[in-house]
């Protein structure tokens, strides 16, 4: 879906390309609230993920300039241009991230969870809304030691770590 970044110019989407690097990077990606009249939520969303992985994958993958345009065909040449420039000027600072990722994840096992589905009771008027909670326990092995996680979320940050824990799966069945 990188076809979507032809709706914005060349210089803009230059701009756009380095803040998805910053995002990948662990630093402030790029708030749709800037893009919003230029595509949807589901546009913008498809859009992120496809540069993002894009840059993954070709940093990643070692692949040439010749490779990484034939992947952008679909795009305008000046913003398969721009995309390209961007991850051969980023393309250090991409592969340092990958690869602490990579550690990170290595370094670190899931050796069990539990979890339990609560509902808020600290209140007359919470406890009539019926807020489900879950209480999520997790055990995580880092560098040889157990280290225990526990969380309490409701609805909304449940479906954002299912979302996330989605993402870095499908980012692992990309590297691998």
């Amino acid at each position: 879906m990188v076809v979507l970044l032809s709706r914005l110019p060349v210089a803009d989407s230059l701009k756009l390309c380095h803040r998805v690097v910053d995002g990948l990077c662990g630093r402030a990606p790029p708030h749709r609230g800037e893009y919003s009249t230029t595509w949807s939520l589901e546009e913008w969303l498809e859009l992120l993920d496809s540069l993002t992985t894009i840059f993954r994958l070709a940093v990643g993958n070692n692949s040439t300039d010749e490779e990484v345009l034939a992947g952008l065909s679909g795009v305008g040449s000046g913003h398969a241009e721009t995309v390209l420039s961007v991850l051969r000027a980023r393309e250090i600072e991409i592969r340092h991230t990958l690869l602490d990722r990579t550690n990170t994840i290595s370094s670190s096992t899931l050796q069990d969870f539990d979890w339990q589905l609560k509902v808020a009771l600290s209140s007359d008027k919470i406890s009539s809304l019926h807020t489900p909670l879950l209480s999520l326990s997790l055990d995580l092995r880092q560098d040889g030691a157990l280290r225990p996680i526990a969380m309490e979320m409701n609805r909304e940050e449940l479906n954002i770590l299912i979302s996330s824990l989605e993402a870095a799966n499908k980012v692992m069945l990309q590297l691998k």
